[in-house]
């Protein structure tokens, strides 16, 4: 019988209302928290991640494709990179379980590529901005968007490598990726392009995973449990919230968190999170004063913008 720990079913519960309100998060949440908090090994946290954001993946994506916000030449063209990708870094996940550094090398792992993932959400904000000026000044193509095939490609392989080494990177540094290859896309096609083509990667990467025998179901059940009504939670609160503050928040909190997977002692991880924090609530403060939040999301001209559709990585 699958035993259900209600701690992690709780946490499950958070990580999944921070997705639903901010539209990011995920895996970048998810792992570390298993590692962090939960004590789970860095190597099942890693694989039972890659499992749930499976069976996430497919939910979010189904939405998309019923309102026809897939641009299906990138989801092809992605995962013609991204699940030899996901196969090459399990491949490489799995080289290094047979090694005694095993725990701390994919710990190592996972810091740096919340780093980048910090970097991507930041990045993100201000290539959104310039993206939506660019779109109001060209005819919307929609999902007939020509597909850019090499870097596609690329970007593909890329993503695929660090998800099935960390499960972090499916969603923040795709997204980000295609603003800077795509920026006539509408940011609906986006999220939906970015939800689908993660779905084909993963059942590979969770396929792969499971044949390591480092999945625990007990762990993926309880997330699970606490992820998707959070998640749905969350997605319906952002109708009347627009996640802002939380996404600011959020990359203070992965960076953090990074640093202290990379070593960093706790009040060190501590100051980080503290000065980021501070630097953050004041460049909000003055902004909102100036009539210039900085909502990733925003179109050029101003004005509010609803949360963007639920990014599960």
């Amino acid at each position: 019988m699958l035993g259900i720990d209600l701690a992690l079913t709780a946490g499950g519960l958070l990580t999944g209302l921070m997705v639903g309100l901010t539209g990011m998060g995920g895996a970048a949440l998810v792992t570390p928290m298993l590692v962090l908090m939960f004590g789970v090994s860095p190597a099942a946290a890693v694989s039972s991640d890659v499992l749930a954001t499976a069976i996430m993946k497919p939910v979010g994506a189904l939405v998309h494709i019923r309102a026809r916000t897939v641009h299906w030449g990138l989801v092809g063209w992605l995962s013609v990179g991204s699940i030899p990708g996901v196969l090459l870094g399990t491949w490489i996940f799995a080289m290094v379980l047979g090694t005694d550094e095993a725990s701390e090398t994919i710990r190592t792992w996972i810091g740096w590529v919340l780093l980048v993932a910090v970097g991507a959400m930041i990045a993100k904000v201000w290539i959104g901005r310039r993206a939506s000026g660019i779109r109001a000044a060209h005819h919307d193509l929609g999902t007939s968007m020509p597909v850019r095939r090499v870097p596609t490609v690329i970007l593909g392989v890329v993503v695929g490598v660090l998800v099935g080494m960390t499960s972090v990177g499916s969603g923040s540094l795709v997204v980000t990726a295609l603003l800077l290859l795509y920026p006539l896309l509408r940011p609906s096609i986006l999220v939906g392009t970015d939800l689908t083509q993660a779905v084909p990667m993963l059942v590979v990467g969770a396929v792969a995973h499971a044949g390591l025998g480092d999945i625990s179901l007990a762990i993926v059940g309880s997330l699970l449990l606490g992820q998707i009504p959070g998640v749905w939670l969350g997605a319906r609160m952002s109708s009347r919230y627009d996640g802002v503050a939380l996404r600011w928040l959020l990359m203070v909190v992965l960076a953090a968190t990074a640093v202290k997977l990379l070593g960093a002692p706790t009040l060190v991880a501590g100051m980080i999170g503290l000065v980021g924090l501070i630097i953050v609530s004041t460049i909000y403060i003055k902004e909102r004063i100036d009539g210039k939040a900085p909502l990733p999301d925003q179109p050029a001209g101003g004005g509010s913008s609803r949360a963007p559709s639920p990014e599960v990585p």
